[in-house]
């Protein structure tokens, strides 16, 4: 067994930061799509940013996207063969672990990929796994392939 991973394209690092970065000083994110293999490594083919849903006010440390993105979301990868396989979302001035709120949030087996974004620039990127009885995180390694 591997442990926990997350397989992504550079191209779809590139994308998601650029979205994070340009939303700083608030949160932005997004849904994950793709593919689990046999080994149960989760493989992002697709990003599908969305616009944060929360007022102006509460966008620096936090994130919604409505039930209506998240179904599209589901939709958009049922009509394709794939998985929504987690979420990805921005941390700005702050690191890239989980927090609670996102803890209190989060569906185990999702990946949650944290990007730091530290005066506009992103710093740092973890994905992390919900652990079964949603006491906490798990870290997942995050491997980036070319294509």
């Amino acid at each position: 067994m591997r442990g926990i991973m997350l397989m992504i394209a550079r191209a779809h690092v590139a994308q998601l930061t650029r979205y994070v970065e340009g939303t700083y000083p608030y949160e932005g994110g997004g849904l994950l799509i793709g593919r689990a293999d046999e080994q149960g490594c989760k493989i992002v083919t697709e990003i599908m940013p969305f616009e944060n849903q929360r007022a102006i006010e509460d966008q620096h440390n936090r994130i919604l996207i409505a039930d209506e993105m998240y179904r599209a979301g589901e939709e958009y990868a049922d009509d394709r063969g794939l998985l929504l396989i987690g979420f990805f979302h921005s941390h700005p001035d702050h690191p890239a672990r989980p927090s609670e709120f996102d803890r209190e949030h989060a569906l185990p087996w999702w990946s949650y990929v944290i990007v730091s974004v530290q005066q506009g620039k992103s710093a740092d990127m973890l994905s992390w796994e919900l652990q079964e009885d949603r006491s906490g995180f798990n870290e997942e390694e995050i491997v980036m392939r070319d294509a």
